[in-house]
């Protein structure tokens, strides 16, 4: 996993630095049956190109959609699935769990 994450963090500061618009997923908080452990990432760029995994598949297609808004208006937000959230069924996390993503756009450390 350590590997893995360190990849998505250098992918994301690589595209950033293409000049490319970037946002980072990360899962923040689980409960119950999830996918994929607190501390997942996946990162998403302007053209939905994406690299990682915060969902194992479930719910990846609709955090990519969150990032293209967030790295659209430069604000960050939470996200949250359960199996109680009509979202989840549709985008098929029927896993029995909640899993809250924090989806933030990267900018510059000037």
């Amino acid at each position: 996993m350590i590997e893995q994450q360190n990849d998505i963090l250098e992918l994301a500061r690589k595209w950033f630095d293409e000049g490319r618009k970037v946002a980072l997923a990360t899962v923040v908080s689980t409960w119950g049956s999830s996918p994929r452990p607190c501390g997942s990432q996946l990162v998403v760029d302007d053209k939905t190109e994406f690299f990682g995994s915060v969902s194992g598949g479930c719910v990846e297609g609709a955090v990519i959609s969150e990032a293209q808004e967030v790295i659209h208006n430069m604000k960050p937000k939470l996200l949250e699935f359960s199996v109680s959230n009509e979202m989840a069924w549709d985008v098929g996390l029927a896993c029995g769990g909640t899993v809250k993503i924090y989806v933030e756009p990267v900018v510059s450390e000037a």
